[in-house]
């Protein structure tokens, strides 16, 4: 996730060394960092899914809890001739001609940029960025970050309203990398119908992408993760001369192979206690035949599962925070002790979790035609806010999910809305787990079944406006039921802590 231009200084400035070296910003707080805003991502291939969808998947995660979002359409050519200028770094980018339509979720305050994270644009190509990513000493050492390079707040911005594909997606960042500089490490997610790509920006200016095998799947959090590179491989991308780069500097400790995580990446104990965990549970959840420690450097980054993933599967990773385990923070295995050991993957400081599901081409569907890709959207932490599955061939989006400037809460925004029913179910957990359990499972099968419903009438519309009409006319029924039942669920658990409260003391029944 973020990194200030505070948070990024220290980066650079403030390391230790480990395994593989490590990097720490800020003060130490929950077993990590306090500047470190870090995510979890999954990528799905599309023959490892249910439906032959192509998912990618993050949590944004932030230092507060309390950073409202929007979600909103960003029109083609709304941008067209501007220049992009970075509070945070001082990156400038003029806007070429040509900018495509895209769906956004930008900060409610742009003050600090506009952070809009996660998209689908008009040509069905899905971004996701970013998950912050930590690379050690050594290879910055001969290549730093670079100090007004490209951060996450202009990434998404400056890359997803001109790109046909996955793989152009890769390509166009990189050349901006490459020319302009990094300014942070991150990992950044693309999909189209048939490809899922992760790409790692390791130093200021060297990275490496990987296409996600169709069979497989990928969890990441807050590492590089991409191992082995195929320079033979149509499957991998890479910066220009990265292997000279390698090999000048003598940065391989395994020469005859090329480990992008060993040479670029950390293992650290914070890394143990911060990172490796999310992956282990990730995998846990998902391919539960293999026999993993969650205090394992050498997690695989990609995956076989046991089974054909859904959009459920990957939601109860991003939601998690280490369910049914000792390591639960608000549950009742294990001890204090084990409860505080990791990191969970769903926090109070998660803002939106997004699963963007590229469903596949009909026969004789255009590039560009068939069934609108779907952004599930849980707005705040997921766990305690449902996935609402937004159409995103749509000219806008409901009202109640772009707040402008609602930097307070309003409970007529969506955002703060659903912030508030994570406030009120995580701090006594006890009292509320059996009315956050029967909610989200009711929202899980009103979900579904709108979406089913929609998609059958969708598929029924030849016109490509009459769809956008009906599709967006979709989302507001759905909003419009989701906010209803959210204030439904706020009562219910308002009247629970009320009568859980121990400000009481009975006597007899008249006292």
């Amino acid at each position: 996730m973020r990194m200030t231009r505070y948070n990024r200084r220290n980066y650079s400035n403030q390391r230790r060394s480990g395994f593989y070296g490590a990097c720490v910003c800020g003060k130490a707080v929950y077993m990590g960092i306090e500047g470190k805003r870090s995510c979890t991502s999954v990528l799905v291939g599309r023959a490892a899914t249910r439906d032959g969808s192509v998912i990618i998947a993050r949590n944004e995660d932030n230092t507060t809890p309390n950073l409202a979002k929007n979600f909103r359409v960003v029109a083609a050519g709304e941008r067209d001739g501007q220049t992009l200028e970075s509070p945070e770094t001082g990156f400038t980018f003029t806007m070429s001609e040509g900018g495509m339509r895209y769906t956004a979720m930008p900060d409610a305050d742009t003050s600090g940029g506009l952070y809009e994270e996660a998209g689908v644009n008009s040509a069905h190509v899905a971004m996701s960025a970013t998950e912050s990513a930590y690379a050690n000493d050594l290879v910055l050492a001969f290549d730093p970050f670079v100090e007004d390079g490209l951060a996450e707040d202009a990434m998404l911005t400056a890359v997803l309203p001109y790109v046909r594909s996955a793989r152009e997606g890769v390509r166009r960042l990189g050349d901006i990398v490459e020319e302009r500089g990094s300014a942070e490490a991150n990992g950044v997610l693309f999909a189209d119908r048939s490809e899922a790509w992760y790409m790692e920006i390791a130093t200021g200016h060297h990275w490496v992408a990987q296409r996600i095998p169709d069979d497989c799947y990928a969890v990441v959090a807050n590492q590089i993760s991409i191992q082995e590179v195929d320079f033979e491989s149509d499957g991998f991308m890479w910066s220009q001369g990265i292997r000279e780069f390698v090999d000048g500097n003598a940065l391989n400790p395994r020469p005859g192979s090329f480990d992008f995580r060993r040479i670029f990446g950390t293992a650290t104990e914070q890394d143990l206690h911060y990172n490796t965990p999310r992956v282990w549970y990730g995998q846990k959840v998902l391919t539960p035949s293999a026999v993993q420690s969650p205090e394992d450097f050498d997690l695989p980054f990609i995956r076989r599962a046991d089974f054909k993933i859904g959009v459920e599967d990957v939601a109860r990773v991003l939601s998690s925070h280490f369910d049914l385990t000792e390591f639960d923070p608000i549950g009742r295995r294990g001890d204090a002790k084990s409860r505080a050991r990791y990191r969970a993957i769903a926090l109070s400081r998660t803002q939106e979790s997004h699963i963007i599901q590229m469903p596949p081409l009909s026969e004789g569907d255009a590039a560009g035609e068939g069934p609108s890709p779907v952004c599930w959207t849980a707005v705040g932490t997921p766990g305690f806010s449902p996935y609402l599955p937004l159409f995103t061939d749509v000219g806008s989006l409901p009202a109640c999910l772009d707040g402008a400037h609602c930097t307070e809460p309003d409970f007529e925004n969506a955002y703060w809305l659903f912030r508030s029913l994570q406030a009120l179910s995580d701090a006594r957990y006890g009292v509320t787990e059996r009315i956050v359990q029967a909610y989200c499972s009711e929202q899980r099968r009103k979900m579904h079944a709108h979406l089913s419903k929609a998609r059958a009438l969708e598929s029924s519309l030849s016109l490509k406006e009459e769809r956008e009409i009906y599709l967006g006319r979709a989302n507001e029924r759905l909003l419009e039921d989701a906010m209803s039942d959210a204030r439904a669920q706020l009562g219910r658990l308002m009247k629970a802590l009320a009568q859980a409260s121990p400000l009481s003391y009975t006597m007899d029944s008249n006292l």
